[in-house]
Formats: C-alpha cells, structure tokens, sequence
C-alpha cells in the first residue's frame, strides 16, 4: 500500500512538472514534531498519563487485595464447610469480574483512556489542519503531505517542511485568543509569521471553538451516559448477588429446619412396644456420641499439632541459643 502511494505521488509529480507553466510546490509536515511543541497538548497529555498511573495503581492495589483473599482461603479450607468455601469462591470471583469491568472502563476501546485521547486530539488536530489549508492558499502550494503518516518519504528537503510555520501559527492564534488587554493582542499581532491571517480567519477560529465547545458538551453528554449506565448495571449485580445470597440462606434455613423436623420425628413415641423404643433412644444416642467424640477427636488432634508446632519452635531456639552461647565461649577461649 505505501509502495502504490508512494508511485502515485511520483507519477502525479511528474505530469505536473512536464505539462504546468510552473513547477508543482509540494510540502509536507511532520505531525508528531507539531504535538511535542505545542506546549498546552503537551501538559495535556502530562495530565492524562498521570491519570493513567493512578488507575494502574488502583487496578494493582485490588488485583492484590483479590490474592490476599484468595490465599487466605486456600490456608483456611480445611477449617471451613464446604458452603462456606463456596460462597467464599463465589465473593472473589465476583470482585475479579469487578477488576476486570474497571480495566475495561478506563483502559477498553471506549474506555476514558481512549475517550480522552480523542477528546484531546480532536481540537490540536482541528488547529493543524486549519493552519495547512491557511499557509498552503497563501504560498500556493499544490500539495501538502504528513511525514508522520503512510505515506513513504525517502527524501525530503528540510525547505519544504512546514511544522514549524504551522507551531508557529498555532500559536499566535493562541495567544491572540488568550490575550487579556489591547497590549497583548497588539503584541500577538506583531509577531514575525510568514503566512499573514487573512480576512476569514477570525472567523474561521471562532467557527472552530464553536465545534470545539459542541464536541466537549457532546462528550460529556455521552459520558454521563455511560456512567449512569455503569451505575445502572452495577446495582443491578448488587440486588442480584443479594438475591443469591438471600436464596442461599433461605435454603441453609429451609435444610436445618428439615434436619431438626427429622430429629423430632425421631424423637416422637411411636406404637413398638418399650423394648424398640429403648433400643431406637440408645441408637440415637449412640450416633450423637459418636459425633461428639469425632469432634473432640478434632480438637485434640489440632491441640496436638499446636503442641507439636510450638515444641518444635522451642527446640529450634534452644538449638540457636546453645550454638550462639558455644560460638561465644570458643571466642572467649581464642582471647
């Protein structure tokens, strides 16, 4: 594509040099050389990038807090029922879809980044634009290129770029439009420029804040749209995560009532003689026995492994003590 363009250009060049009385004026710019000196999008995008590293921060501070949890978990499972895991595992899979939603809000391609970008692009390039169509009338240029775009430019002779005459109509008409008093316009319009602002221009530029003011309201319209519709959903995640949850414990409730609706079952007389009955108490009670005993076991065998941990730690400082208090009597002795 860019060797095509680049044989179109030459071609045209050529038919223009044999068959015009004058010969073809070309120029170009450089668009990046252009942003880097405009110093109001330079402390723009200084702003932007710092906006930049505080939601990579804030994204980084939740990813951590996220694998806080989810390690904090993985050491307490064996502790935990098997409901309460889940629903563990469900929170932090939730506030991960969370991360992820907030990466694509400020980082997608209609995230505030992107957003921003345009936002910030759109008035410069306006300006840059503008000024091509002003100094190419006025010194009769018949083409103007980018050197920042596709276009393939092997050679280009420095007396036919035009970014600095474009700087530096950008900005005179900035500091006409930010001008304060008579002084300061008399002294923005005696500037040394090569292209004079010719009758439109004025007008032109005001035509341009016009746009530049519709297309800031237009992007705050859609912006507050899109937060009002980010809002929108997450309360809808909040009322359907605390439906879940409210279902859930319904049912917790709904199983324990049916647990104790068997054990009162259980304990009712029934119509078998006194023999079945006493046998039926002593099996009951037999079961609860053997649940508390598990459970005792439980607890003895983590009182164990807590005794064993700390008598291991002891041991290790009392290794430590008898090895710091050995290497200090053989340095006793060597003195």
């Amino acid at each position: 594509m860019k060797l095509k363009v680049l044989i179109v250009l030459v071609m045209l060049a050529a038919g223009f040099s044999a068959n015009a009385q004058r010969g073809v004026r070309i120029g170009y710019i450089d668009t990046e050389y252009i942003l880097e000196n405009i110093p109001e999008y330079t402390e723009a995008t200084g702003q932007l990038e710092n906006k930049v590293q505080k939601w990579k921060a804030e994204i980084e501070t939740k990813l951590n807090e996220v694998k806080l949890k989810r390690e904090s978990l993985n050491n307490e499972k064996a502790l935990l029922t098997k409901e309460l895991i889940e629903e563990r595992e469900e929170d932090i899979v939730f506030e991960e879809k969370e991360i992820l939603d907030y990466q694509q809000k400020r980082f997608g391609p209609n995230g505030d980044l992107m957003l921003q970008k345009r936002q910030l692009m759109q008035p410069v390039q306006d300006q840059i634009f503008q000024a091509v169509q002003d100094i190419a009338k006025a010194k009769k240029y018949d083409f103007v290129f980018d050197k920042s775009a596709d276009v393939v430019m092997l050679y280009s002779a420095e007396r036919f770029d035009m970014s600095e005459l474009i700087i530096r109509t950008i900005s005179r008409a900035s500091k006409r439009t930010q001008a304060k008093n008579k002084a300061e316009r008399k002294n923005a319009k005696a500037e040394d420029v090569v292209v004079e602002i010719n009758e439109e221009k004025e007008s032109r530029q005001k035509a341009i804040d016009e746009k530049n003011a519709e297309r800031a309201t237009a992007a705050e319209l859609r912006k507050k749209e899109i937060l009002d519709a980010r809002e929108a959903k997450k309360k809808e995640a909040a009322d359907r995560r605390a439906k879940i949850l409210e279902e859930r414990a319904k049912a917790r409730e709904d199983k324990l009532k049916e647990r104790s609706g068997d054990q009162t079952e259980t304990d009712k007389p029934s119509v078998a003689d006194d023999t079945q009955k006493d046998s039926q108490e002593a099996a009951a009670k037999s079961s609860a026995d053997i649940l508390e005993e598990k459970r005792l076991k439980r607890l003895a065998d983590r009182e164990a492994r807590k005794a064993e941990l700390e008598a291991r730690k002891q041991k290790i400082l009392d290794d430590r003590k008898k090895a710091k208090e050995e290497n200090q009597s053989g340095e006793d002795e060597d003195n």
